[in-house]
């Protein structure tokens, strides 16, 4: 007869939290070769860079309040950088995990959801009153739908292409625009036309549009010698006109689907045939 401690002893032990420290740890289930592995902690290294990409949006967020704009949208653009390279460093090191995908994700709406939104809404929209509320708002709503619809879609859309404008694309544009006018306050119809730029970039979050994600470029393929000249002459560009050129490359990523997208829509129907009459 079967004793209830041998009973007790077949049934898989509960996952244990308690630590010795009171915030207890972290145990997750992944599959290692068919088979359920549990692993205790986290990975440091690209969760590192994921927590410096977070510190850089909360940085934002604070610099805006003190009135530090071009500071806050530097901050931004650091965020960025630091959001490309940790799933790099992830996949290089082979230290993906699903608490990481999460994580990167939280931090994603806080740097590029949140905080430009607010950044914005310190510089010009809070003297519009509740359409400033609505664009700032209607911007950060966006952001949250884009990163969940991104998360739901991830191994079925297309690697080489983004369903929407990326967040941290969206964010640029906003953070290019505080930093090319951080010294000056829009004021009027100019204050209005930055209300509409914060709302259209929404927007363009949650659209249908095709965004390339440039995955799919060979970077170990050559290339005319020409096109390398061409590099020199943007990066030279960007060393006179920094913040004019961090917006305009912003600005043109930013349109390149809808008037991709406008082109083949006004050529479809200018080809298709005419009934008769």
């Amino acid at each position: 007869m079967m004793s209830q401690h041998d009973n007790d002893s077949s049934k898989p032990d509960p996952v244990d939290n308690e630590g010795p420290l009171p915030f207890g740890d972290l145990v997750e289930e992944v599959s290692e070769n068919g088979k359920k592995v549990r692993h205790r902690g986290v990975y440091l290294l690209p969760n590192l860079f994921t927590t410096g990409a977070l510190f850089c949006g909360f940085y934002a967020i604070v610099s805006a309040m003190n009135g530090n704009f071009a500071q806050a949208a530097i901050a931004i653009f650091g965020s960025m950088l630091l959001d490309g390279m940790d799933g790099r460093v992830a996949r290089m090191t082979n230290t993906q995990s699903a608490f990481g995908e999460q994580y990167d994700s939280l931090a994603d709406m806080v740097s590029f959801g949140v905080a430009p939104a607010l950044v914005v809404f310190s510089w010009v929209l809070q003297d519009l009153g509740r359409w400033g509320w609505a664009a700032a708002f209607v911007y950060t709503a966006c952001a949250a739908l884009r990163l969940a619809r991104f998360n739901t879609q991830i191994g079925v859309v297309d690697k080489k292409y983004f369903m929407g404008l990326a967040s941290p694309a969206a964010a640029s544009i906003i953070a290019a625009t505080v930093w090319v006018w951080f010294d000056s306050k829009p004021e009027g119809i100019w204050a209005v036309g930055v209300a509409v730029l914060t709302a259209f970039s929404g927007l363009l979050m949650v659209s249908n549009f095709r965004y390339t994600s440039f995955k799919g470029i060979n970077f170990r393929g050559r290339v005319p010698f020409a096109f390398m000249l061409l590099v020199v002459l943007v990066f030279a560009s960007l060393i006179i006109y920094q913040e004019q050129g961090v917006l305009a490359i912003a600005v043109i990523y930013g349109l390149s689907a809808p008037v991709i997208w406008l082109f083949h829509f006004v050529s479809g129907r200018s080809k298709s045939p005419k009934l008769p009459e």
